[in-house]
């Protein structure tokens, strides 16, 4: 029976290590595909267009909110960022798992347009570690940090929503024990359904 793939929410405090955590995460294993969002900041030194993000201007983002070309949409530090649907939709088909990098809001309005997805927030080992990984960026104004810093203690308050929380400490570790949380949201009776509706209707057809 073909596995669908399943939808891998992932959002953490500016500074927290998501990206690098998730590009190593497609990089060591072969199932995932990593989503691309879109937004309306300008790209920071080394992002290219289409691989980080797809950059493009509030008129042009606004146009995709009213097309529905949008999985979701949040406003983040004055910036739009937002998940394109024909994407997403088609990787899952296809049995992969797609991962998206998203915030609190967007993460809650996913889990209910898709009830199976997997939300994982990524924390670093402590708040002061979380200051220094910012300020060792080296790309931002300490206005621009303590702006962040901000933002994390009301993210702070929505993480009980989440299905798994995962401490951004070692790299490597990271990484493995995300993919074996995520293996293990694969079996599920949730994300199984079809499965066990097959095993009932042949159970039933020894019984009668």
């Amino acid at each position: 029976m073909k596995r669908k793939g399943i939808l891998i929410v992932v959002s953490g405090f500016s500074g927290a290590g998501k990206g690098t955590l998730m590009k190593q995460l497609v990089h060591s294993y072969d199932n995932y595909a990593l989503s691309v969002s879109m937004t309306t900041r300008n790209p920071r030194p080394g992002e290219t267009e289409g691989k980080e993000y797809f950059f493009v201007s509030r008129q042009e983002f606004e146009e995709q909110i009213k097309k529905g070309g949008l999985v979701e949409y949040a406003s983040y530090c004055d910036h739009y960022y937002g998940t394109p649907r024909e994407y997403v939709e088609k990787q899952l088909e296809k049995g992969k798992d797609v991962i998206l990098e998203i915030e609190i809001q967007g993460a809650l309005k996913i889990k209910k347009q898709f009830p199976t997805a997997l939300l994982m927030f990524v924390m670093p080992p402590s708040a002061e570690e979380l200051k220094k990984r910012l300020e060792g960026r080296g790309t931002e104004t300490p206005e621009v940090i303590a702006k962040r810093l901000r933002r994390a203690a009301e993210e702070a308050e929505g993480i009980e929503n989440y299905d798994f929380i995962v401490i951004n400490d070692r790299l490597d570790e990271c990484v493995e024990e995300m993919h074996k949380l995520i293996l293990a949201a694969h079996e599920t009776p949730e994300r199984n359904e079809d499965f066990i509706r097959e095993m009932r209707k042949e159970l039933e057809a020894f019984i009668q």
